[in-house]
């Protein structure tokens, strides 16, 4: 159903702002690309108005941390169907793009500069060129949808495809104009979708086993998940948005990026916000030693967040199981539906001396 925002004064008499319009499209376009964080923190942007080289153009791209592609379409004037269209064209351009292609986007858009320096620079972390491009989104950006199009829109991301809208909505408080936004999809879902299959490979049912990485570091520490019980992530939504795929019973199977698989368990409850998460009765801040953000407790997005696990197997961080060929993803959570993902489970299976 189409979403729409009303906004009120918070006063003992509250006063509803009223609506307002945005003088045009464009003008959201140039306020993006001035402050990307309107479209998300989590993002960084990499080009606009790229060229496809057949007569299209798209508005504006952007990278994920684990180097998905987001293709970001303004809808402008074009009709609703007509924007999904072209945005599902320009989806399958994209999915062509090597990281040279790439890096040669983001040298026109920030001309003189580079993309894996300002890739470090905005995520902290090194930009995997194995893994630019590895899988794409898709967002269509616009102050209305039609009915028709967002169950088209709805459809497409429950069969895997990732693709979702961004609403915007204007409100006139005196002088000024406040901007709004509401996501048709929850982002923590589509994002999941991207990561489960990679470019130009082999899709197959998911068998039903999670992925979960976890970014042993000074932030957080396998020594202590292993001690008592969690997985965790945080630092941005991005990070701590796909935990939420997690239900009590899930099997999961954790790997440190760069070192290899260190244990599988079992899910044992729901994501917890660090500041909520108890360890032994007590704050779970206060026994654990690693970071885990806690200067960010108090922020709902960018908080760490965890999840408890009853351990069926692990292992030491120096004694992580790595083979050519496993699986592997910067995503905090994933179901991956590769033939890669099983057959790297079934492996496991035999070095975790998991039956079943």
């Amino acid at each position: 159903m189409p979403i729409s925002h009303a906004v009120w004064t918070v006063s003992t008499e509250p006063k509803e702002i009223s609506q307002g319009i945005l003088p045009s499209e464009q003008m959201l376009e140039e306020m993006i690309v001035a402050q990307p964080r309107i479209l998300s923190s989590e993002w960084m942007l990499i080009g606009r108005q790229v060229g496809t080289g057949h007569g299209g153009w798209i508005d504006l791209l952007a990278i994920a941390p684990d180097g998905t592609l987001v293709v970001v379409e303004l809808k402008r004037d074009k009709t609703p169907r007509e924007v999904v269209a072209q945005a599902l064209d320009y989806a399958s351009w994209i999915e062509g793009l090597e990281a040279d292609d790439v890096a040669a986007i983001y040298s026109k858009f920030k001309s003189g500069q580079s993309l894996s320096q300002d890739f470090l620079a905005f995520f902290g972390q090194l930009l995997d060129e194995d893994s630019i491009n590895d899988s794409h989104q898709v967002v269509i950006v616009a102050a209305t949808l039609d009915s028709s199009s967002e169950r088209i829109v709805n459809y497409l991301n429950d069969r895997g495809l990732a693709i979702n809208v961004l609403f915007f909505q204007v409100f006139n408080t005196g002088d000024q104009q406040l901007l709004s936004r509401a996501w048709l999809i929850d982002p923590g879902e589509v994002q999941v979708h991207a990561a489960s299959v990679t470019k130009g490979g082999e899709k197959e049912p998911w068998n039903g086993e999670f992925y979960v990485s976890f970014g042993a570091n000074d932030t957080s520490v396998w020594d202590e998940a292993i001690e008592y019980g969690f997985v965790s992530g945080g630092g941005g939504s991005w990070y701590s948005n796909s935990l939420r795929m997690l239900d009590e019973g899930d099997r999961i199977w954790v790997k440190i990026p760069g070192k290899g698989f260190v244990g599988v368990g079992r899910v044992s409850g729901p994501r917890i916000a660090a500041n909520e998460f108890r360890i032994e009765g007590g704050p779970a801040l206060d026994k654990l030693a690693g970071g885990y953000h806690r200067e960010l407790k108090d922020d709902q997005e960018k908080s760490e967040y965890f999840v408890p696990v009853d351990w069926l197997y692990t292992v030491p961080e120096n004694q992580a199981i790595q083979e050519v060929g496993m699986f592997g993803n910067q995503n905090t959570v994933c179901k991956p539906k590769t033939p890669k993902w099983r057959a790297t489970v079934e492996r496991l299976k035999e070095k975790f001396d998991v039956a079943v």
